[in-house]
């Protein structure tokens, strides 16, 4: 969706959009003031003025890719930590009708690939399908034109706009999320086939006017954000948004439409369209967390790089322990050798 064409008339929407939401019974975040971001990089290329959608690399650390929302090129731009964008992936064979979100996924192949889905539809209904486009991750960065997979996507009741799309990373399953008052979580094929058409069937609620959604690194949680802030759900053993677990307030945004989990799974990372826009990291709640991961003797450890670091910390405690132990024996029986061979020497010469 481009952004309305001033400040004033923006405030009018989102108050008009708050009101509805509360006439409708739907959940709408109003922004708080003292929402816990901070500012990770600005997206200060200028080619990027509507950032719709976020998604963290497989293959490049700290790389995240971000794309332009409608009647724009069909690209793609790698940024790197400092905002800087290390290169430009154009989409061969598609169309930037109204791209809205990405996520990374895996191809048929297992191999890592990244889903935009041209699923805006301003217009409610306008569309009978839209498209989700994939195109493999390169190993290499740099500027060039990769072939996209298209899948022909509708909805089983029929046309609506949407925004917001996520992957689970333990099954691969495209999951839609329409942009109304009384959203709705929809869907894919467990495999999407590029003949015919993908049929998406509603399987959770979702809130009012969703802006972009996620799956966390290890699938346990995903995240539904709008405007004003996002919602936390734990994920099923079928692989759906389940219980509501907890809210993140995200900082105050010109028009925010993306978020994605960072690489570790304990933060998020929020977008906007504009022009030199940050994108904000944002802690999420402790029952959002990362599960923490088992020591072989059943202990609870930390999640994530410093978890491991934890147990290899304490496992290279104890081999200290018994390696110290060790030397102490082994220094006390070479002291002794030692003391009873100068005792021997003493009595030899006396």
């Amino acid at each position: 969706m481009r952004p309305p064409p001033s400040r004033t008339r923006r405030g009018t929407a989102r108050a008009s959009l708050v009101a509805a939401g509360a006439l409708a019974g739907g959940v709408i975040f109003v922004p708080t003031a003292a929402a816990d971001g901070t500012e990770e990089f600005r997206i200060r290329d200028p080619r990027i003025t509507e950032s719709s959608g976020l998604a963290v690399s497989a293959r490049h650390p700290g790389v995240v890719y971000t794309h332009n929302d409608s009647g724009g090129v069909p690209q793609i731009f790698a940024l790197g930590p400092d905002g800087r964008t290390r290169a430009v992936l154009t989409v061969g064979g598609a169309q930037a009708r109204d791209w809205e979100a990405m996520a990374v996924g895996e191809d048929e192949r297992g191999r890592p690939a990244i889903f935009v889905a041209d699923i805006g539809d301003n217009l409610g209904g306008a569309w009978p399908h839209v498209t989700i486009y994939r195109v493999p991750e390169p190993r290499t960065l740099r500027d060039r034109t990769l072939d996209a997979t298209a899948f022909k996507v509708r909805y089983e009741d029929g046309p609506r706009n949407a925004e917001a799309m996520m992957i689970n990373p333990r099954t691969n399953r495209v999951y839609v999320i329409s942009k109304l008052f009384g959203g709705k979580v929809y869907e894919a094929p467990a495999n999407l086939r590029t003949s015919g058409y993908n049929t998406l069937r509603e399987v959770a609620d979702a809130p009012a006017i969703a802006t972009g959604a996620a799956f966390s690194p290890d699938g346990r949680t995903c995240v539904i954000r709008t405007y004003f802030g996002a919602s936390v759900y734990e994920v099923g053993a079928d692989g759906r948004p389940g219980e509501r677990i907890g809210s993140v307030d995200v900082p105050s945004q010109e028009q925010g439409e993306a978020i994605t989990y960072t690489a570790d799974g304990r933060s998020v990372l929020v977008s906007s369209e504009g022009e030199n826009q940050p994108v904000y990291r944002v802690p999420l709640p402790e029952e959002a967390l990362p599960a923490p991961e088992r020591t072989q003797d059943g202990r609870s450890g930390n999640t994530g790089q410093e978890g491991q670091g934890g147990g290899e910390a304490a496992e290279d405690g104890r081999r200290d322990a018994s390696g110290s132990r060790l030397g102490l024996f082994l220094a006390l029986a070479i002291a002794g050798a030692v003391g009873y061979g100068w005792l021997r020497g003493r009595k030899g010469r006396s």
